[in-house]
């Protein structure tokens, strides 16, 4: 189901009452999709992330590398 954001607005108990019956409902702002209204359901959902990220790539910064002591100097000098 699809619905732009003034119905939305207007019709939020149906479009609600529809997402509690199992439909997906998503709303539209000027025929660009923003928002997508999806029934909840505890099954199989946890309460907090249970598996790794992958990996990451941090972009290079071009900073040199600091031994672990330059880095404690380094962050002494910061509290004065």
């Amino acid at each position: 189901m699809e619905t732009t954001a003034r119905e939305f607005n207007q019709r939020s108990s149906q479009i609600l009452a529809a997402a509690a019956r199992g439909e997906t409902v998503v709303v539209t702002k000027n025929g660009v999709a923003v928002a997508r209204v999806v029934p909840v359901s505890d099954d199989g959902i946890p309460p907090y992330p249970t598996d790794a990220m992958g990996p990451i790539e941090l972009p290079e910064l071009g900073l040199p590398d600091l031994a672990n002591e330059e880095i404690d100097d380094v962050l002494r000098g910061m509290g004065s």
